[in-house]
């Protein structure tokens, strides 16, 4: 199981003081809590995409690729890398110079951006959405996965005997896993692939998700990847924590109230129950946390957004504390516990490799022939 924070890079103002940070300083900002995550023994970082205001990450392999030489052991990934509006050749030669970069500590999140206006920009529909995404996507794995590559399709010109460069490391491409909020048909694509699946699990109550990965575990099986509870999952939360917990909610609900992506709705109590934001003590967000494969299922990858609606470095990084230092290390322990021998850990460079060797050495060894494909997974 692996833990650890997605920023969506909002610049927004502290509404508690009226300051706001220009965006050099966010920027800043970010680099720092990544470095911190990993200090306090957090297993992933992630880092969303936009081009438009108040976002300030439009360049996540520049930021990526610093965070990379400022840290050894974290993972290195995306919250999302726009399938849609970026062309999958650039893709293909960005991601694969960070993870060589990074040795191997880099995955990526694939999603199509809920911003309209973003489309166009990049030259782009709208209303093409869905398909742009599977379109692109398919020719990204090929570009990972062969040497040249013959291609045609709707959305981009044809390429003849192109090589992406640099390959992937040790022959290997990053992990990919298709973020989605509500699309039944990146479920499809990410099960289809063999792919991870991350469901944002951030606005929406639970039940919703619980359909969603539901149907990707299901489609994943029904393409002969493994069996359902094989299928790789990650989920989106957030959390405020003090150690008391009206506490925690007094300091939190201005944020909350002004917050650029759920601000001037729902109370602060109303989406608390609604959605998995838990503003109280770490004990509660243990235990709610606790609580998710009851509706999931066991799954792989718990990311938190801890670092927006204007809240202070210094109090995001006090966050990052009680994060490493009492919550996850209890999560770690409750997710240990009783989980089945087949249920895949969090995916690594180092793991994708030792079952790539295993797949050719199964395929060389016909004593190995009656290897299942669970065997090999695991």
């Amino acid at each position: 199981m692996q833990f650890g924070i997605f920023t969506v890079g909002d610049l927004t103002t502290d509404p508690t003081n009226g300051s706001t940070p220009s965006e050099h300083e966010r920027i800043k900002n970010i680099l720092t809590i990544a470095q911190k995550m990993e200090e306090v023994g957090l297993d992933v970082f992630a880092l969303g995409e936009h081009h438009n205001p108040p976002f300030v990450p439009s360049s996540p392999t520049t930021m990526l690729g610093y965070i990379a030489a400022k840290t050894d052991r974290i993972i290195l990934s995306t919250s999302t890398t726009l399938i849609t509006t970026n062309d999958p050749v650039k893709i293909a030669e960005d991601y694969a110079m960070l993870q060589n970069i990074a040795d191997g500590r880099v995955d990526l999140m694939m999603g199509r951006g809920n911003t309209g206006p973003v489309y166009p920009w990049f030259g782009k529909d709208i209303r093409e959405g869905i398909p742009l995404a599977i379109e692109n996507y398919a020719l990204l794995h090929r570009l990972w996965r062969e040497d040249y590559v013959d291609w045609q399709g709707k959305f981009r010109t044809p390429l003849q005997g192109f090589q992406s460069t640099p390959r992937p490391l040790d022959g290997v491409p990053p992990f990919v896993w298709h973020g989605s909020i509500r699309s039944p048909e990146i479920a499809e694509q990410a099960a289809y692939y063999g792919d991870g699946f991350f469901a944002n699990n951030i606005f929406w109550p639970k039940e919703h998700y619980m359909r969603l990965i539901g149907y990707y575990r299901e489609r994943f099986e029904h393409y002969g990847h493994g069996t359902a509870s094989e299928a790789i999952v990650g989920l989106g939360g957030q959390a405020f924590m003090r150690k008391n917990s009206q506490d925690a909610v007094n300091e939190f609900r201005p944020y909350f109230d002004e917050a650029p992506v759920y601000g001037h709705g729902p109370s602060l109590e109303e989406f608390t129950e609604q959605t998995p934001l838990t503003v109280g003590s770490p004990q509660q967000v243990i235990d709610r946390y606790a609580g998710m494969r009851e509706h999931f299922g066991d799954y792989q990858r718990q990311l938190f957004l801890m670092d927006h609606a204007g809240l202070p470095l210094k109090t995001v990084l006090e966050q990052l504390d009680i994060l490493g230092g009492e919550v996850v290390p209890a999560l770690r322990k409750e997710f240990a516990t009783n989980r089945p021998a087949n249920v895949p850990d969090g995916p690594t460079h180092e793991a994708l490799v030792a079952a790539r060797d295993a797949a050719a050495a199964t395929a060389a060894s016909p004593e190995a022939s009656a290897l299942s494909t669970s065997e090999v997974r695991s």
